[in-house]
């Protein structure tokens, strides 16, 4: 997979792509991030990438050729099969829309800034809308990284142990049954007695009880999902 950032501030992004599970896939082949200054294709003396908004509202707005430019420029080098734009008006992340988004061979995504882009990018070139929740934030880097991580940790081989993410939270529309490690006592705090029995059609049922549990007291919504 390659996963194209588009950024007004790449120092964002460095840390959180190059730790952990997203720099192991990428030491292993399994992910190739490239991260995308959009300043270098500004106008300008000072490579401007920002304009006064038409109709005379308050902040600025990401202009359209930069970003134009620099999303035609990686067209022309291959197909890609999402062009996604971080918004907070866009779709809510969730399970499924990282599951869809592991499976395909090339991303872009845009971060906006300041009081977002020239629309017109959304209308031609956007293919998705996705946001990380009902609030805005300084801009979409975070989101962006947000989007990254719960993609490429669900690449075949990406985690050591590839039936840890099929048993994470929000697979299946429920959340995960609590987990428990030694020692199995603890100030007096026990690990529940059917973890602790050996049994593997008891600890199943157990996890499933506590896993329908959990999801109707905390997330009811996700129950009445297909």
């Amino acid at each position: 997979m390659r996963i194209d950032i588009l950024t007004a501030v790449p120092q964002l992004l460095e840390s959180p792509l190059n730790y952990s599970i997203i720099q192991r896939a990428k030491d292993k082949g399994l992910v190739e991030i490239h991260i995308h200054n959009i300043h270098d294709y500004g106008s300008g003396n000072y490579k401007a990438i920002d304009d006064y908004a038409f109709g005379g509202d308050a902040g600025m707005v990401m202009k359209i050729e930069p970003i134009y430019n620099l999303i035609t420029e990686l067209q022309g080098q291959r197909h890609y099969d999402e062009i996604i734009y971080t918004s907070p008006d866009g779709e809510i992340l969730d399970q499924g829309i990282a599951n869809s988004l592991s499976c395909l061979e090339n991303i872009i995504i845009l971060c906006g800034h300041y009081k977002g882009i020239d629309h017109r990018i959304r209308e031609h070139l956007i293919t998705r809308e996705i946001s990380v929740g009902d609030y805005v934030l300084s801009g979409g880097e975070i989101p962006a990284a947000i989007i990254v991580d719960a993609l490429v940790r669900l690449i075949p081989g990406a985690i050591g142990d590839e039936t840890s993410a099929l048993s994470d939270s929000f697979q299946d529309n429920l959340l995960s049954p609590p987990v428990y490690t030694r020692p199995a006592d603890f100030n007096g705090w026990k690990v529940p007695d059917v973890l602790l029995s050996g049994n593997p059609k008891l600890i199943k049922e157990w996890q499933d009880t506590q896993a329908i549990e959990r999801t109707r007291a905390l997330r009811p919504h996700l129950l009445e999902k297909d």
